[in-house]
């Protein structure tokens, strides 16, 4: 599946979604080449601002981010848009209906939207979002918008691949101390209550207070204090307003977004390892039967989870160590995740 690269750098949407389509494939042939196309576009990332996008589901994601994406194009950006949507527990499927729900956006030159389902990976991002990130840096996108779905661990991995981070809340969507117990607070950069119109204008802005209250009795860090805006996805209300507070943010954040990005470098980079290393112990015939006999100790009482989990590595390090002087290492060069 090869992808033009040249078509891929000037910022052709068919080309983009081809190398996103390679990155995403299962195929152990296609792995190879999708290392090879990410080596290639590293130099060219980087530039872009990324911001993540979270809310529960009704909360008006897809309208925001229309809404949004159209202004932001306006000013002269080229917008894209990973859109996230989860997977059936049972029988694996995603809708993807995300690119139907944008359809103005859909239909701009400027703007790249990309629905991808989570799958098995927990957290509400898709197993390849941070390389999809790439990808569009190096095809000339510089707003990029992560959408997750719903909120709960999502919160942390996307604070792992973004340089800001947006939670959007109901009107009317709890008090003080409901907000406070949701861990998205810690993590948010800014809280945006939608669908602050008509009828819920006023319940909005009481909802807006009591985010804030909240905020005000957590301890944040950094160069940033997290506000609480109010918006609206169907009649624009608040969107300009909100642009140029996250334009704030860029600013401010600048000195720190390198040493950000180098730690979401190397956080991604132990992930992957021990992806890795949990690949190669199901696939080595001898590891796996360690781990299913340890396995049915556990389930029958008879050893705990954490000696049974010790005496698995312990023979997984006793049987490398062994391969080792041999001078016939069990881990092939780059190992399928």
């Amino acid at each position: 599946m090869p992808v033009d690269l040249d078509a891929l750098f000037s910022g052709q949407r068919r080309a983009l979604a081809k190398a996103i389509t390679l990155i995403e494939s299962t195929r152990a042939s296609d792995r190879t080449a999708a290392l090879s196309l990410l080596n290639a576009c590293l130099p060219r990332s980087g530039a872009s601002f990324r911001l993540g996008i979270s809310g529960v589901p009704g909360v008006g994601k897809s309208t925001f981010i229309e809404t949004f994406g159209q202004q932001l194009i306006q000013q002269g950006h080229r917008v894209c848009v990973l859109a996230v949507d989860p997977s059936s527990p049972k029988y694996g499927g995603s809708i993807l209906g995300d690119k139907t729900r944008m359809e103005r956006l859909s239909r701009a030159d400027e703007a790249f939207i990309r629905p991808s389902p989570a799958g098995i990976t927990l957290g509400g991002v898709a197993q390849r979002t941070r390389e999809s990130i790439l990808l569009a840096e190096a095809a000339g996108y510089d707003i990029i918008l992560v959408e997750t779905v719903g909120v709960g661990q999502s919160e942390h991995d996307v604070a792992s691949m973004t340089d800001c981070f947006l939670v959007l809340m109901q009107p009317g969507a709890g008090d003080e101390l409901q907000g406070i117990k949701k861990g998205i607070l810690e993590l948010a950069d800014f809280i945006v209550v939608n669908k602050a119109d008509g009828a819920l204008a006023q319940t909005a802005e009481q909802t807006r207070i009591h985010y804030k209250n909240a905020l005000g009795v957590l301890t944040h860090s950094g160069f940033w204090t997290p506000d609480v805006h109010l918006v609206s996805a169907t009649t624009g209300l608040g969107i300009v307003d909100l642009w140029e507070h996250l334009k704030r943010y860029q600013a401010a954040a600048e000195e720190t977004r390198d040493a950000r990005r180098q730690q979401q470098a190397l956080d991604w980079f132990t992930r992957l390892i021990d992806e890795g290393i949990q690949h190669q112990l199901l696939s080595q015939p001898r590891w796996a039967t360690a781990l299913s006999e340890a396995r049915e100790r556990v389930t029958s009482a008879q050893q705990t989870p954490p000696d049974a989990a010790a005496s698995v590595l312990s023979s997984m390090i006793s049987q490398l160590n062994h391969a080792e002087s041999d001078h016939d290492s069990p881990i092939p060069q780059n190992p399928a995740r």
